[in-house]
């Protein structure tokens, strides 16, 4: 196998994903929230229960940035911090039920578009997609 060949073949993979990405959440965000607010609402979704530090290093937002989005979207009620109960200093952030409601409507909108583009797809097709996707999940994205 040619690994540089393969590289591209990821490169141009990854700006696939990025596009598809773009079109699967245009406008399913909230207008109350900022696109940055809605990529950590996301983030925490799908991993929650996350740190700030965690939030930080995973969308290239610096500590004191991701810090006063974290502010803005516990006011607006969308997260709770809960302590560590073993190290006072640590918070864990998830969604609060506010959140929880507004990022499950945001979800059903991409949902649909999902579904959608899928919707052609033969039962074997499927079954492929899902198999590339646990592979590429195992072996490149974990």
């Amino acid at each position: 196998m040619d690994k540089k060949a393969l590289f591209f073949k990821c490169v141009s993979f990854t700006a696939s994903v990025h596009q598809v990405t773009h079109e699967l959440t245009q406008n399913a965000k909230s207008d109350s929230i900022t696109q940055v607010q809605y990529k950590i609402l996301e983030y925490i979704t799908v991993s929650q229960p996350v740190t700030l530090s965690d939030i930080s290093e995973c969308l290239h937002i610096s500590m004191p940035n991701t810090s006063r989005e974290l502010k803005k979207l516990s006011e607006k009620n969308l997260i709770e911090k809960i302590g560590d109960t073993e190290d006072r200093r640590k918070q864990y952030i998830r969604l609060s039920k506010e959140g929880e409601t507004m990022m499950n409507a945001a979800f059903a909108s991409i949902e649909s578009r999902f579904l959608n583009r899928i919707n052609n797809a033969s039962k074997e097709d499927l079954v492929d997609i899902d198999r590339a996707l646990d592979i590429l999940q195992t072996k490149l994205f974990y």
